[in-house]
Parts: structure tokens; sequence; C-alpha cells
């Protein structure tokens, strides 16, 4: 596996923008008309975004035929993950690689370990870049092919049939890459055997953006909190493409859990239920507004002793203590 010199840099123009970075928020959803022969996994490979994020972000809609003018939200809006914001964060959660640079973040889609052969929650390193890597099946997976009566070859040379793609970031985390792939089907899914896929687009660019001894961080959100300048935004993310009632019990106690913490921590918020529930029910990853914090004159003195979770009866907001 050939290390690349830091020195080099690709010429290609980058097709994932660097958001600039609004309190807790980055990025603004946009939308597109298809035409007919377009896929969410067309669209997907086009935009660079994931397969699930496209189709939780349009309710309805058939991914494998959406149909000639048919209008396509790009989740394209962020509530930043809660960690330190450098380098490289990966949120298993949303399918999502965010890369802090100069003051802003680019945010990619990324396929990651199933549930029977997890990424690590980890934080880690990048060790080396490489261009064109060979593959080495690990033991695990060799056994899985061997169950099957599948022939597995012991390395696959660089070329299209390489599952690492073109290119690759090594990790302190041992036997963990983030790399291309030779099926662009699977980026922004639950598709590996723990390793981090992108784009072969993205990813031939982006090695030579990271500079080695980046931070990555691997991190579990699925949901994420935070302000915009007074407003109080809320994301949520339901594991599958599918929504069963574990999951959302799971999710509702979750978010009220966060709620608590972060009004804890901000006093005088204003939380609507409304807007939570409709996040909650949809979970499909779209920031929405949830509520406000209201700066109190300490020289007010009102007819009664209210604190900063009461509200007068004909308000439609509703305290944060009354919501779970």
């Amino acid at each position: 596996m050939p290390q690349l010199g830091y020195s080099e840099q690709p010429e290609s123009k980058p097709r994932v923008p660097s958001w600039q970075i609004h309190d807790d928020l980055a990025g603004e959803l946009s939308v597109m008309k298809t035409q007919y022969e377009d896929t969410f996994a067309g669209i997907g490979n086009l935009r660079s975004l994931g397969y699930l994020e496209l189709v939780k972000a349009n309710p309805g809609v058939d991914p494998w035929l959406p149909g000639e003018g048919t209008q396509i939200t790009l989740p394209q809006h962020y509530v930043l993950p809660v960690v330190k914001r450098e380098g490289i964060v990966i949120n298993l959660a949303e399918y999502r690689l965010y890369y802090f640079h100069d003051g802003q973040v680019s945010v990619y889609p990324v396929g990651v370990g199933t549930d029977d052969n997890p990424s690590p929650l980890t934080d880690a390193r990048v060790t080396m870049r490489l261009e064109s890597p060979a593959w080495y099946p690990p033991a695990t997976v060799r056994a899985e092919y061997e169950a099957r009566n599948e022939h597995l070859p012991r390395v696959f040379p660089p070329g299209p049939d390489n599952p690492l793609g073109s290119h690759a970031l090594l990790l302190s985390e041992k036997g963990y890459l983030i790399h291309g792939t030779n099926k662009q089907f699977g980026v922004g899914m639950q598709v590996s055997h723990g390793c981090f896929r992108m784009y072969n687009e993205d990813i031939e660019r982006f090695v030579y953006e990271v500079k080695k001894d980046t931070s990555v961080q691997v991190v579990n959100q699925p949901v994420k909190i935070g302000m915009k300048g007074t407003e109080v935004w809320l994301e949520v993310h339901r594991p599958h493409e599918e929504y069963d009632q574990a999951s959302r019990n799971r999710l509702w106690r979750v978010v009220g859990e966060q709620l608590e913490t972060f009004r804890q921590s901000r006093p005088g918020l204003e939380i609507q239920r409304r807007a939570i529930e409709l996040a909650l029910d949809q979970a499909d990853g779209i920031p929405r507004m949830i509520g406000e914090q209201i700066t109190q004159v300490a020289s007010e003195k009102p007819d009664r002793d209210h604190s900063v979770n009461e509200q007068p009866a004909e308000s439609p907001v509703e305290p944060v203590r009354m919501l779970f």
C-alpha cells in the first residue's frame, strides 16, 4: 500500500460544499426536480448524499422511480453533533462524516458497519493516506465466506473490483479505514464490516485535504439538539427505513433526557411540544425549530411568582418539564 506525499493535491473542484457554522447549525435544505430516469441511488451519487437520508427526507416518493418532475428535498441542513469540533467526526446514527476545517464544516455520507459487524465508537487518528490500496480480507470475513462455501481471495489487488475503492485513510484504530468502494450503492447505509465507505468521487479528493494525525471521533447520536441564536433546533434519526414502535419509544426517551439536560444548562427555554412530536413522528434527520430562549428582565415583577418553566394558560408553548 503506497503512501502518498502530503504535498500532492487534487485538481478537481470539490462537489461537497464547505458550510459556515452558525452556533450549533450548518448547511441548508434545498430542492430539485427529478428527470424520468432518476433514482435516489443515482441522485445520491451525483449530489454526495446517502441513499437512506434521501429516502427519509422524501416520504411517499418511490426511490427507484420518483418520476418526471417530482420535487425532491436534499437534506443538507444539520444540527452539529455534540463533540469537539475538530478534524473528522463520524456519527453512526446518521451515516454522515463531518470534516471541520478552517472554521467551516463539510459533510459527507458514509457507509458504516452492520449490527453484526458494527463500527467502533472511538477517538482515533489518521495515520496514513493510501492510493490504489490492495485489500487483504481479515480472518473474520474469510470465515463468513467459508461458512457459505464461497471462495474469497487472500488479496484483492488495486483495480475496479477492489472493495476499498481508489483511495483510503488508514486509522490508528487497528483494522479500520475510511475508504472508497467498488459498490456505489450502500454509501449512507449499514453495509460494511466496520469500516467507513465513501463515494470514490469524494474520497479521491478528501484524502488530500486531511493531514496525518487528524483526529477521528466516532459517535452514535440519533438525537441532536442545538442553538442558532435564540432558536432551539432538534434533529432526530430513526435507525432504519422502517420505523417500528420500539424505535419510537427509545427515541422519545432519548429526546426527553437530552431536552432536560439541555434546559438545565440554558434557563428560560420555551419549547413547543407539537414541534417535538413532529420531529419524533418523522425521525427523518431534518432539523426542526422546537422553541426559543426567552430573555427575562430582572426588574419585572409579575403578579405571582412564576418559575422559568411556567407559561400563561393562553400560550401555545409548553414548558420542558411538562413534555415527558
